[in-house]
């Protein structure tokens, strides 16, 4: 990782630019795959799984006895290890749910809002270099706490065309029993469109690389909503003296061993604080076995030196990164200053891993500095809010008024007359 001291304002941007994403390049390629599965439906999957995944699936829904097979091939550690998280998932989630609001506006004027669930939902779960389990948990958990009535799960086979036994395992214990062998852009298009096995749902959920990220962008003109943008993963660390060295550079790494177009960005208050970090990050590096992805991700990433601590939480806000770990010696007042960040982890004993899987918050985050206008996925991610009136007789006659001027000015007479008519029948007016 490079250094930079101290840079100008006018610099940052290009400084701690992420990996170009080249979204219309690789809408490009997409767009052929998603009109191929609309035409052809499962005919389409089975021949990408073949060309992309290099398996031949006969079979794209995961039968119940792959289920029950599954559920022998994952150790008793895992399985306690998954139900915990779940709790923790569930707990914070459901203390989300909020009641419905009703109140009377002025008398005879009632207005209400009601959390309503998403009828179908689509939940894809990456399972290429590294089988996301769980995500299972992070996106089934609060469809089944909204109550959604369809839950379908796409994630890719493995050359045995086969769906890794904990991701299997995960998603029988929440109750998610549609799960389809279909990654990539084609498990994104059969979710727009629907196929003879998937259903069509109206709202896609998950992570994935820039070929999932480009087909969920073109499946909101389609019709069909998405989480939020999700690319390639990121952290960034802000420590200062209080930070242990090897807890960031481990932090750094977790974030770095993702994906090659991953970014890992440390702010330090001096470059004694940095260097000792980036000391420990390339002995920890030695040791992993996703050395060589870390590596590349690590070709992306920058130590910035930011002694002034009001430009450095300034540069992190511009920044917005989806993962911000801040271990200074005042981390919790600095954290009530953050306004753009996907989650935030504060203290030296608070890893990034701990939100991944099992502290209780959700792992599906905005990236690219999407923070600065996307919220993560939480339970409101999977409800619509639907707002009601009444109006009594009293209170068409207390509002009404007030309406025909508004509608008057606005030179909408159809308006205006939808009032109009009420009252002078209020009246015992002949219209």
């Amino acid at each position: 990782m490079k250094i930079l001291n101290n840079p100008s304002k006018k610099d940052w941007k290009k400084e701690i630019a992420r990996p170009v994403f080249k979204t219309k390049e690789i809408q490009k390629l997409v767009k052929p795959i998603m009109r191929k599965v609309k035409r052809q439906g499962d005919k389409a999957l089975q021949k990408f799984a073949f060309e992309y995944d290099h398996v031949e699936i006969t079979e794209l829904l995961v039968s119940r006895q792959e289920i029950v097979e599954a559920k022998e091939n994952v150790s008793t550690e895992l399985k306690q290890a998954i139900q915990l998280a779940l709790e923790n998932i569930k707990k914070f989630h459901e203390a989300q749910q909020t009641p419905d609001l009703k109140m009377e506006i002025m008398e005879g004027v009632s207005c209400m809002r009601r959390s309503v669930p998403i009828q179908r939902v689509g939940l894809y779960v990456p399972g290429g270099t590294a089988p996301l389990f769980s995500t299972v948990l992070m996106l089934g958990v609060p469809a089944n706490i909204a109550g959604c009535e369809e839950i379908v799960l796409c994630t890719p086979p493995n050359k045995e065309g086969q769906i890794h036994p904990a991701i299997l395992y995960t998603a029988d214990l929440i109750g998610i029993d549609k799960i389809v062998k279909a990654g990539g852009a084609q498990a994104i298009a059969a979710m727009t469109f629907g196929t003879e096995s998937v259903p069509q749902v109206d709202k896609i959920f998950g992570p994935g690389n820039q070929y999932v990220t480009a087909a969920k962008q073109l499946a909101t003109k389609k019709g069909v909503a998405i989480d939020l943008p999700a690319g390639p993963s990121e952290v960034l660390v802000y420590a200062d003296e209080t930070a242990v060295p090897a807890f960031v550079a481990a932090d750094l790494l977790s974030q770095a061993e993702h994906g090659v177009d991953s970014q890992v960005i440390l702010v330090a208050n001096s470059e004694k604080v940095a260097k000792a970090a980036i000391m420990e990050v390339d002995k920890q590096l030695e040791k992993l076995p996703r050395k060589a992805i870390a590596e590349k991700a690590l070709e992306n990433s920058v130590a910035v030196v930011m002694p002034n601590p009001d430009k450095a939480l300034e540069l992190i806000n511009e920044y917005a990164p989806e993962h911000l770990i801040l271990v200074v010696e005042n981390s919790d007042e600095v954290a009530y200053k953050v306004r753009n960040a996907g989650s935030v982890f504060i203290g030296n004993f608070t890893p990034e891993s701990a939100g991944d899987y099992a502290s209780g918050t959700n792992h599906t985050l905005p990236t690219y500095g999407y923070a600065k206008n996307y919220s993560g996925v939480s339970l409101d991610s999977f409800v619509k809010k639907i707002t009601y009136q009444k109006l009594s007789e009293e209170g068409i006659k207390n509002l009404g008024p007030t309406i025909e001027v508004m509608a008057g000015a606005e030179l909408l007479e159809a308006h205006k007359n939808a009032v109009t008519l009420r009252l002078q029948y209020l009246n015992g007016e002949q219209s």
